[in-house]
């Protein structure tokens, strides 16, 4: 074959893998995008429009809100990380020494978006360049007038147009839904549960970085050790309801709770994968697993 021949054979298949990437890219192609697809940035119409989130990171830090991050000291260690994610309103001032302060990415139940509202001046202002993604029931997402947490939103964009504000897409919520029931056998919604912020949070990690390291977060085991500690559900309210003790009510609940227990026990498989790690505290039975 002629030199000249290589060269348009060349040219033709350098055309084609360019050809095809346009596409894959156009159609939201590869795991990674197709998740992306799911989120999508809230506009002061009233709309979410069809930006979607776009965010890569190396390697992410995911702090969990539970009590083990009071006097846990990792916020250095925190902070050292490409990306930082946290969810709904758990706050940094007061803790930087064990939660860090730098926020990417804040993942937010609908229950939580009033938090948000209340603390508008800090989120929307210090916190201006953090991503917040919202997640919840259809009823409440609406985008029909009828959703009054995304009017809320909505008004909220309004009066921050810069602001980073994305809802998850019910087809992701129910994506979410499948998923939970792959991995447990069980109809999340037959089952009365609410899937937590923390699966929506490790869901999007999982899909945006490279490397997930959780922080704060305890396995499914540890409230049935006879020997474990009491903690405060979340570290910035001392005197709520101890960690186990909600993570037991709302694992028996018939309806309305989350099934955080059996959501820990997804994780740890999802672990085994290499790119899940638990830093602190860290899931030793894990790493002998």
């Amino acid at each position: 074959m002629s030199i000249l021949k290589l060269r348009w054979l060349l040219a033709f298949v350098i055309f084609g893998v360019v050809l095809w990437c346009i596409r894959l890219l156009r159609s939201g192609g590869g795991t990674g995008n197709l998740g992306l697809r799911g989120y999508l940035r809230i506009q002061p119409t009233g709309t979410s429009g069809s930006q979607s989130l776009t965010l890569r990171c190396g390697t992410c830090a995911v702090v969990s809100s539970s009590g083990h991050m009071r006097g846990s000291g990792c916020g250095s260690k925190i902070n050292a990380h490409e990306c930082v994610i946290r969810m709904n309103a758990a706050p940094t001032q007061g803790f930087e020494a064990d939660v860090g302060n730098r926020t990417s990415v804040r993942m937010v139940s609908h229950t939580s978006v009033p938090h948000l509202l209340r603390g508008e001046p800090l989120f929307f202002g210090h916190d201006a360049d953090t991503r917040y993604v919202v997640w919840g029931p259809e009823r409440n997402m609406r985008q029909d007038g009828k959703g009054q947490v995304f009017n809320a939103l909505a008004a909220l964009a309004r009066r921050h147009p810069p602001a980073h504000l994305y809802a998850v897409s019910r087809e992701k919520v129910l994506y979410c839904d499948r998923v939970f029931q792959e991995e447990t056998g069980k109809d999340r919604m037959k089952s009365g549960a609410f899937l937590s912020t923390g699966f929506f949070t490790l869901i999007l990690a999982l899909e945006v970085c490279d490397s997930v390291d959780v922080y704060g977060m305890m396995d499914g085991s540890y409230c049935s050790l006879a020997n474990h500690s009491s903690v405060p559900y979340h570290y910035y309210e001392m005197y709520h309801l101890d960690e186990c003790a909600m993570y037991r009510l709302h694992e028996l609940a018939q309806r309305g709770g989350h099934r955080f227990i059996t959501e820990k026990h997804i994780y740890r498989r999802w672990a085994l994968q290499g790119k899940l790690h638990f830093p602190y505290p860290t899931w030793v039975r894990q790493q002998q697993s």
